[in-house]
């Protein structure tokens, strides 16, 4: 596996929408969510939106090389709120990726329970026995020259998720630095972004979306 070496973009906030309770921000590739546990990892999403929202708090993550949709709150409550749905699993969303290969299928659902595999940390894998379950729904959106680019929507939330998922089916992301190998690896970032997403807001509880288009 290759060593991860830690150099986040130097890009300003891209802030897809804020009122007085949430922020919404389209997180790039290549920047941590939260601190990391090494040092040198202080740099991250969070830490940048508290320089100009300092009462900003985390809700849930996206892994450092995935890009895309971030909700984030502005007080407790409304962060124990959208915490609820997530955890409750209100919130709906969907990925799109590059994968290697032609996928043949139109769509499909992957139901493989999965759990760190911890001597490879941060590395997950597929265990029926120990894992949780952990299910994507997935469709084409179109077939190019030996890659497809796919839709996803994780039904659940777990770590790796659909980095495992595809890769099980035989189609890594591009780009994946764990589970590609090959010339699948072989491209300038993950090929993985968060698209939309859609959960309750905390003030009026009305159902509420919010997307960026994918930059690949």
């Amino acid at each position: 596996m290759m060593r991860f070496v830690y150099d986040p973009p130097n890009v300003p906030l891209s802030v897809l929408h804020i009122d007085a309770r949430i922020i919404v921000l389209d997180k790039p590739s290549g920047l941590l969510s939260v601190p990391g546990k090494l040092q040198g990892r202080e740099d991250c999403l969070i830490a940048r939106l508290v320089e100009e929202y300092p009462e900003a708090l985390v809700v849930h993550r996206l892994d450092c090389d995935t890009s895309g949709v971030m909700i984030f709150a502005r007080d407790k409550v409304a962060q124990g709120f959208l915490g609820q749905e997530f955890e409750k699993r209100r919130v709906k969303k969907s990925y799109v990726a590059r994968v290697w290969g032609v996928v043949e299928p139109d769509s499909g659902r992957v139901d493989l329970p999965l759990c760190a595999d911890w001597p490879n940390r941060p590395k997950q894998m597929v265990d029926p026995v120990n894992g949780r379950q952990a299910l994507t729904d997935w469709e084409v959106i179109v077939r190019g020259d030996g890659e497809t680019r796919v839709r996803m929507f994780p039904l659940t939330g777990r770590s790796h998720q659909l980095r495992v998922h595809m890769a099980e089916l035989g189609h890594p992301i591009l780009g994946d630095p764990i589970y590609a190998f090959g010339p699948a690896r072989d491209f300038p970032r993950l090929m993985l972004h968060a698209e939309t997403l859609e959960l309750s807001h905390p003030e009026t509880k009305e159902r509420v979306s919010f997307a960026s288009p994918y930059p690949f």
